[in-house]
């Protein structure tokens, strides 16, 4: 698995409609797909979690959860689904994972969080990577990232992808969580340089490729989030740049065009538009006519009605 560049998993963003978008801009990026709960899969409509295109390959799973059997039982499902990677949450600051006993609040339960990897591992062939923080609340010790880091890592994870920020589950709502705790890639690069056996992927405040590439002189990749929903064709770049590939780079008229057996297809399997078509607002940022496009589909888009037809239609808006 190659880890150089990914796309982080973003709650309500990276569903498979995005993820099929963002596969026909970079073949190499690894995906992820948004937080999938244990109780989603085990109690709640399986299949609408589980499905994906083969064309996102490589994809991993990103599980919540912290109950050893059950992130076990899930584990194996996305393995038998044909994911390629399996991703504990424990870095979502939010009030509803606390309740649920996931998220940023396993950072104090290293040992919970080490069984769960042991169970998972035992059940699954795939990688099993973690997503975490370098502290929380009050504790942001390095001693006690390294002593979260190594005993989750006695238990056989390999991979740690750390965003490098601190969380704070008391007084910052999950949006001030991604802004305020100021950025330590400091920190992140000393967890490198003490486990060099292990892989460390820096997460956090990237919005470039410049950045990007020079963060990987410290760490063994990089994950981009929002700035790659917000402003997609950063990824065009990608593929040449991290994975030295020789393939023609599309433009943003042939990558809608790609687009366009898909929307046909989804649609006339009962999906709306709409659920395809906000991930692709972004697209034309900076651009002339990039304004009228982004208004055009958000306006039409909606409609039960609307087809591919709304996007030809917005894209004679752009040059």
């Amino acid at each position: 698995m190659n880890r150089t560049f990914s796309v982080a998993p973003m709650l309500d963003w990276t569903d498979r409609h995005e993820r099929y978008f963002l596969r026909l801009i970079s073949r190499y990026a690894l995906l992820y797909t948004e937080m999938i709960t244990t109780g989603a899969l085990i109690y709640g409509d399986r299949q609408r979690f589980l499905k994906f295109s083969d064309v996102e390959h490589p994809v991993a799973m990103q599980l919540g959860g912290s109950n050893p059997v059950d992130m076990a039982s899930c584990a194996k499902m996305a393995e038998d689904h044909g994911y390629d990677e399996i991703n504990i949450n424990v870095g979502c600051p939010s009030n509803r994972v606390q309740s649920g006993m996931f998220g940023a609040c396993l950072m104090a339960k290293p040992e919970l969080v080490a069984e769960c990897i042991s169970a998972m591992q035992a059940v699954v062939n795939i990688p099993v990577t973690v997503k975490h923080r370098i502290g929380v609340d009050e504790d942001e010790s390095i001693e006690q990232l390294f002593h979260f880091v190594e005993t989750v890592a006695s238990a056989g994870c390999k991979t740690f992808i750390v965003h490098a920020r601190k969380a704070w589950l008391k007084g910052l709502s999950p949006k001030e969580n991604r802004d305020i705790p100021p950025l330590r890639y400091d920190v992140v690069h000393q967890l490198k340089q003490s486990k060099p056996d292990l892989e460390i992927i820096l997460n956090g405040g990237i919005c470039d490729l410049d950045t990007a590439e020079t963060q990987l002189k410290y760490v063994d990749g990089v994950m981009m989030g929002r700035e790659v929903y917000h402003n997609p064709y950063i990824l065009a770049d990608v593929d040449q740049r991290f994975y030295n590939s020789s393939e023609k780079i599309l433009s943003r008229f042939e990558i809608i065009e790609l687009l366009f057996p898909y929307i046909q297809q989804e649609i006339s399997k009962g999906t709306r538009l709409h659920s395809i078509s906000r991930h692709i607002l972004g697209l034309f940022n900076g651009c002339p006519g990039a304004k009228k496009w982004r208004r055009y589909i958000s306006e039409n888009a909606p409609r039960a009605d609307a087809d591919e037809n709304v996007i030809k239609q917005a894209l004679e808006l752009v040059s």
